[in-house]
Order: structure tokens, then C-alpha cells, then sequence
């Protein structure tokens, strides 16, 4: 349920508001013709050009030690229950997590800034008078694993491939990419067309860089199990096809002594197992054969802590507070399907989830209600428009849902009975309205035909969390039901919309961009297979808020517009916003070391956290 994107997922309240109002100048403050050592988007840079490392890293922290852990959070076409390819890059095919530690990109992200970063392969960037145009000066040091050097053409022909055949998280973000060339060996030069965000350059740099060579000798496409020739830290060692794969680090990668890798990427190896069942997962845990997890069902970390090792204090229960970034865990619900086209037939289905049953029930009390799109953060609407986003939304009005203009939407607490008849009447007097009649045990429509709704999971898990939805469901005439299809199954059925209802969760970047928001509510991507766009949303409303983002010229005005946003998506009923954490509930056997003060915009426990001797020999690890 959790996905991590590039943007790697996943101090709330006050914290994110902070955030989100620092004191900001326009991304058009960078000065042009002159390199740069970094870029943000409103151009302010925490770290200066001589800086020697990020302050949130160890830098005398150990290397050495295995890292074997359950990956929390992954992207693009990765999948932490199986696998069948080693190209994380291809739209189709199910590759493991943590991939792109194998690459390296242009410049790196700082974790304890919004959205700056720094610069990694390139030492920095060159920005042309009509910001149209970035040129990236490589380091003549940068090489692949197999000693060849890395080059701006192997750059150009990343950023050429990916905008052709890349998975959508990296093509819809070269949309506007004109030409990719390589100046000489050690300049790359990529030109937009103009129409791009003027924050687009901040994904863009982060895209790991592939090696033409390899590409040019190997197909790019889902069925290669061949290991890639990487760049990165790490490379892949040992693996089992859907069952291990382990990450070996790179005794003489090139980059290690850079200010973006100080401190990091401390780990021997780095070992993922895949289960195809939590409870399977937890037991090997258990067993020490997994070495850290954070724990995502409320009643294992409420009640099955009591194993021998965590009785006798060598394992740690933790809660580290949650990146201070907007995140959604919502249900979508697809509007391919002529059925749920109505957002009255959409509300009336959020109305059937009773949250606080649910949260009393399955997740003994430790879930928050989710309300936006952009929870956890000060994007997220609240009260009646501001004359601010009054301004952005009265020019859509007869585009949008007269509610925008009222109080926030926001999701009616129930009675917490489990069947709350209140919510229930009105979720049947929605559906009448919308034309769906009671017949019997079915609401059907003016020719008879049923109104179904199928749930799809992958775990045994949300089988138990959603059928007493499913029964409310059933009860206000819809012909509801759950399917549970294997992980490969659910990533296809995902990728290419097949599917009623399916539930997710992500997280976007401190400062979001109009990339980041497009892949998951743009018109243009809702028949991109692939693509976050998983209830289907074409709206033209909707589309020029997100171009209001896209030109936002400061915190400001940013959010203004990604609060207009929230209010237009939680309006029109696309997405059912179900529920959040305010921390990572971590569970590690007591042998790692890690930073004192975590770093606010990110939590790659793999790269930050390193092996203890000590520690280990006193449990028994070493």
C-alpha cells in the first residue's frame, strides 16, 4: 500500500506549516549564464559551495555489516512481494526495491531542505538567459562499475530513452524536453520547449543516469533479468528471481568521498526478502532473519511484540516522527467504469466506510481520520476559501462543484457502530438521485443492471479491513465485493486501470511540483498506462490549478494554489482519503547505529544508518 517516489517517501502540524512558509524567493532568483553548485526551487540554498557533507549524516560512522530489511516504501515499477526483472525504469514487469541505488544522478537531494539539491555526477549547472536551457558540467572522476567512464552522452541518452520508453514517473517529466546533447564529454546540455515548469529540473536531475552502452547491447524492457551496469554505491550481487536479492556496495565507487555521500551508503550488503504474506514477513522478523521493518498493521504492533527477543531487549520498537511532506492514503475510484462516473455514487461509497468502527476495531485507536489529498501538511484546505484561492477557483466555477466554494469536504465522523444508519440512509439516497433503484437486494439502474463495485488487494489483510465496508456496501444495494489477486496480478491489473476500487499511498515532495501532480491528477495522464491517475480524473477545473502550481512564483502563492487544489480534488469525490500515521513505526534488532536528529524530508534508514559491532556482539549478531 505504500509507494515511493522519487521524491522518497514517507513533526506534522506546525512542522509542515513551517515548511511550507519559509521565507522563499522566485526559482528565477538563480542567477543565469553563471554555474551554480545547486538548485531549489525558490532559490534559497542551505549549503553553500565548499560545504563537506549533509549536517543530518554521521560522517565517522562504520561501514561493513548486512542490512537485510522489509522496504516500507518504493516507486516507479517495484514491487516488495516478488519480482521478475532487474530494469526498474520500463513501465511494465515487477523489479525489487531500492534499484536506483545502483545509479547515480546528475545532483543529489538534501533531506533536511525542502527541495534543494546538490550537485553529484554534474559539480554543477549553467542556466541560459531564457531558462529554457541547463548545462551540466560532469566530474571527470565519474565512472561506471565496470571502470569505463561516465560521459554527457550516456546522460543524453538516459534522458532520450526515458522520455520514449521510461516509466511514467520519468516521462511524463520530459514531456517538454526538446533535445538532450552532450556538448562534449563533460557537458550536457538538455532544452525545454518553454511550456515546462521552471521546477521541473529539480525531477529531472534526480533521474539516475544509465550507461548507453549497456542499453545499446541489452533491450530496455521488462524481461531483462540481466543486472544492469550501474553507477551508484551499490550493485546487485546475489538474487533469487521473486524470492531475494541482495545489494553489494562498491569498494571503489567513484563518488564516495563526494559532500552528497559523506556519511552514507554504510551497509556491506543490503539484503530484501520478498513475502508474498505480512504474517510471513513478521515471523522472519521475528526470527532475525529480517533485520528491520516498520510495522503498518496496528494490531501486530499493538499486541505481538512478546517474542523471545523483544522480551530480552534484542529487538527495539521505535516511533521516528514522519517526514514533514504531503502524503495521501486514499481509495480510488475508477471512472473508466460507467458506474461510478456520478460523484454522487463515488460519496455515497466513502459514506459506507466507517472510520471510527474501523479505527476502534483493527487499528486499536492508533490512526488518524485522513481528509486531504495533501494530509500532514499545509496544503492541506481548511475553512472557507481564502480570497487568495477565491481568486483561482471563481474563473472554474462552472467547471467545478458548488461545494468547493463552501467548507472544505471533508469525510462525516459516524456513530462508530459499524452500520450507521444516518450515513447509511443518506449513501442510498445518494445513489437514488443518481438513478441507481432499489430492486430487491440491488440497486440497479434504468435497464435492470446491477450496480457492482469490486475491491482489489493484494494482501490478506485489507480482505479483513474492508469487508465490513464491503457489507455496508451491500447493504445500500451495491453488489460489492473483495478480490485478492497475487502481487504480479495487482501490479498488472494497477498499471493498466483494471480495477473498481483499489487503495494507495504516497507521498509528494516538500514542494510539489506540476510534474508531481499531473502523474496522479492531470487529464493528460488518465489514460497513460502506469501513471498515478488511478481513478481516471479528466478535468479541465482541475488541470489549470495544477498549471497554478506549476507557476507559483513563491511559498506563498504555492500554497494558495495546492490548497485550491485539495479543495477541487476532495470535492469531486475522485479519491476517498482514508487514514495516516504521524510516525514510522520501526521495529530493528538493537545492532545499528543512526543520526541523532533525523533529517525532516526524507528517512532512507538504509543509506543513514550503519552496522554496529558492539551492539551486534551483544545480541548475539556480530
Amino acid at each position: 500500500m505504500s509507494t515511493l517516489s522519487r521524491r522518497d517517501v514517507l513533526a506534522l502540524g506546525a512542522a509542515a506549516s513551517a515548511a511550507a512558509l519559509l521565507p522563499g524567493r522566485s526559482f528565477a532568483a538563480i542567477p543565469t549564464g553563471v554555474k551554480v553548485h545547486g538548485l531549489s526551487a525558490f532559490g534559497d540554498l542551505k549549503y553553500k559551495p565548499d560545504f563537506a557533507h549533509f549536517d543530518y549524516v554521521n560522517i565517522d560512522a562504520p561501514q561493513g555489516g548486512i542490512f537485510n530489511f522489509s522496504p516500507p516504501n518504493w516507486g516507479y515499477n517495484q514491487n516488495t512481494e516478488t519480482f521478475n526483472t532487474l530494469n526498474s525504469f520500463t513501465p511494465k514487469g515487477d523489479a525489487p526495491p531500492r534499484m536506483g541505488m545502483c545509479f547515480d544522478s546528475l545532483m543529489a537531494r538534501a533531506l533536511d531542505e525542502p527541495d534543494a539539491v546538490y550537485g553529484l555526477i554534474a559539480d554543477g549547472v549553467t542556466i541560459s538567459d531564457d531558462r529554457k536551457s541547463f548545462e551540466f558540467s560532469f566530474r571527470p572522476e565519474a565512472r561506471f562499475h565496470d571502470g569505463t567512464p561516465l560521459t554527457a552522452e550516456d546522460a543524453a541518452f538516459t534522458f532520450k530513452l526515458f522520455k520514449d520508453k521510461g516509466h511514467p514517473d520519468l516521462s511524463l517529466s520530459l514531456t517538454h524536453l526538446e533535445d538532450a546533447v552532450a556538448v562534449d564529454p563533460r557537458t550536457l546540455r538538455l532544452s525545454f520547449s518553454g511550456k515546462h515548469s521552471s521546477r521541473t529540473i529539480l525531477n529531472v536531475a534526480e533521474f539516475p543516469i544509465l550507461s548507453k552502452a549497456f542499453y545499446s547491447a541489452n533491450p530496455f524492457d521488462s524481461s531483462q533479468l540481466n543486472p544492469p551496469l550501474g553507477c551508484g554505491a551499490y550493485k546487485v550481487g546475489r538474487w533469487s528471481a521473486g524470492s531475494w536479492i541482495e545489494y553489494e556496495r562498491v569498494a571503489d565507487y567513484w563518488g564516495k568521498d563526494l559532500p552528497v555521500n559523506r556519511g552514507q551508503n554504510n551497509f556491506e550488503r543490503i539484503r530484501i526478502e520478498f513475502y508474498q504474506d505480512r504474517t510471513a514477513g513478521f515471523e522472519a522478523f521475528k526470527k532475525g532473519e529480517i533485520l528491520y521493518r516498520e510495522e503498518f498493521t496496528s494490531r501486530v504492533w499493538a499486541t505481538a511484540y512478546d517474542f523471545p527477543a523483544f522480551t530480552a531487549g534484542k529487538v527495539v520498537k521505535h516511533e521516528f516522527p514522519a517526514e514533514t511532506v504531503p502524503s495521501m492514503q486514499a481509495t480510488a475510484v475508477n471512472q473508466r467504469r460507467e458506474q461510478f462516473r456520478d460523484p454522487r455514487v463515488r460519496q455515497a461509497i466513502a459514506l459506507c466506510f466507517d472510520f471510527e468502527w474501523t479505527r476502534r476495531n483493527f487499528f486499536y485507536g492508533s490512526y488518524e481520520r485522513s481528509q486531504s489529498c495533501f494530509e500532514k501538511s499545509d496544503y492541506r484546505a481548511e475553512g472557507m476559501p481564502s480570497p487568495q484561492e477565491l481568486a483561482l477557483l471563481e474563473p472554474l466555477r462552472d467547471k467545478l462543484p458548488p461545494e468547493i466554494f463552501g467548507e472544505a469536504v471533508t469525510q462525516p465522523a459516524s456513530d462508530g457502530s459499524g452500520r450507521d444508519r444516518k450515513m447509511l440512509g443518506k449513501a442510498a439516497k445518494l445513489l437514488a438521485e443518481a438513478g441507481w433503484k432499489r430492486s430487491g437486494d440491488f440497486a440497479v439502474n434504468d435497464k435492470g443492471g446491477r450496480l457492482s463495485a469490486e475491491f482489489l488487494v493484494d494482501d490478506d489483510t485489507f480482505v479483513k479491513v474492508y469487508s465490513p465496508w464491503i457489507a455496508n456496501m451491500r447493504a445500500v444495494g451495491i453488489d460489492a465485493t473483495i478480490r485478492l489477486v497475487d502481487p504480479a496480478q495487482y501490479q498488472r491489473r494497477q498499471s493498466t486501470f483494471d480495477f473498481d476500487l483499489i487503495s494507495v499511498a504516497f507521498s509528494f515532495s516538500a514542494t510539489p511540483t506540476r510534474d508531481d501532480l499531473e502523474i496522479f491528477f492531470h487529464s493528460s495522464t488518465a489514460t497513460v498506462s502506469g501513471s498515478r491517475n488511478l481513478p481516471g480524473i479528466s478535468s479541465p477545473a482541475v488541470d489549470a490549478l495544477i498549471d497554478a502550481v506549476g507557476a507559483a512564483k513563491d511559498r506563498e502563492s504555492l500554497t494558495v494554489a495546492m490548497r485550491a487544489l485539495d479543495r477541487a480534488l476532495r470535492a469531486r469525490r475522485d479519491w476517498i482519503p482514508s487514514w495516516f500515521l504521524a510516525n514510522h513505526r520501526s521495529a530493528y534488532w538493537d545492532m545499528f547505529g543512526f543520526p541523532e536528529q533525523k533529517p525532516d524530508f526524507g528517512f532512507p534508514v538504509e543509506a543513514l544508518w550503519w552496522f554496529d559491532k558492539g551492539k551486534a556482539a551483544k545480541i548475539g549478531k556480530a
